[in-house]
């Protein structure tokens, strides 16, 4: 992003704006420096409980923040907001992940190890997720599916970002790639598509079982099933046991799709 930063000693109040990158410095044992993080940050369950809350991950609440006086912002290009960034780099230490993929999410990790001083559990977490994407094998042959994000309106996942990106390992062919980001799409365009399958994320909206007869309305030959898309789009720690998750979608998916 052009922009650099550089740290006199080990950062000892943290702010995290993202909150897959919030885990990952937890899962680090860096709780206790943790002095900040956004209302989205929802893991660890009960220690994110006990920390104070900066606004959203694209509303930072700037006053909360200055009372905090963090020695480093943890942020990410896709999940914050570029104004509120420049305002927090003015004044503090700001690094910025851009992940499209799982080796930038590794590389990710293994900085945030270095820059914090756990370089040896950073070292295990991107060993142990590196080893288990290995292992998933992809589908054979691919399937043509469609990722939802959300809901009225309806909005998919695109080409250029984490979800597309493991969408392919799995062997899932997405039949949107050829639309950047999250795109919005209408009824008459997935029709069109004529997806194979049909996942419906967990989040941001948070798609239930009660809407698959909604969906197979629309697509009556498609498989259609409620994803956990923290496993799909979550880039730190938590791809620790995306692998394990990712396979039973794809077991199930077979049973399902491939005689």
């Amino acid at each position: 992003m052009g922009y650099s930063i550089e740290l006199e000693q080990r950062p000892q109040r943290i702010i995290s704006l993202v909150p897959s990158q919030t885990e990952l410095l937890f899962d680090l044992g860096l709780g206790d420096r943790v002095v900040g993080i956004t209302k989205f940050c929802i893991h660890p369950k009960q220690q994110v409980k006990q920390v104070t809350k900066i606004g959203g991950t694209k509303n930072f609440n700037f006053d909360v923040i200055d009372q905090l006086q963090p020695d480093l912002i943890i942020g990410n290009k896709e999940e914050n907001y570029q104004e509120g960034i420049e305002q927090l780099q003015a004044k503090y230490k700001v690094w910025m992940g851009d992940i499209y993929t799982l080796e930038d999410a590794l590389e990710m990790i293994t900085q945030m190890g270095q820059i914090t001083g756990t370089a040896a559990k950073a070292l295990a977490f991107t060993r142990g997720i590196a080893s288990g994407f290995k292992q998933l094998p992809p589908l054979q042959p691919s399937i043509k599916t469609a990722y939802f994000i959300w809901r009225n309106p309806y909005m998919v996942v695109g080409s250029h970002n984490i979800i597309d990106h493991i969408l392919q390992r799995c062997g899932f062919v997405n039949v949107f790639g050829q639309l950047s980001r999250y795109p919005e799409i209408t009824t008459e365009q997935l029709q069109q598509a004529n997806p194979q399958l049909i996942l419906l994320s967990s989040e941001p909206y948070p798609f239930k079982e009660k809407h698959l007869q909604e969906f197979l309305e629309i697509c009556p030959k498609a498989c259609i099933k409620v994803v956990d898309g923290e496993m799909f789009s979550w880039y730190g720690s938590r791809l620790a046991h995306a692998p394990a998750y990712l396979q039973q979608v794809l077991e199930e998916v077979k049973r399902e799709l491939i005689v």
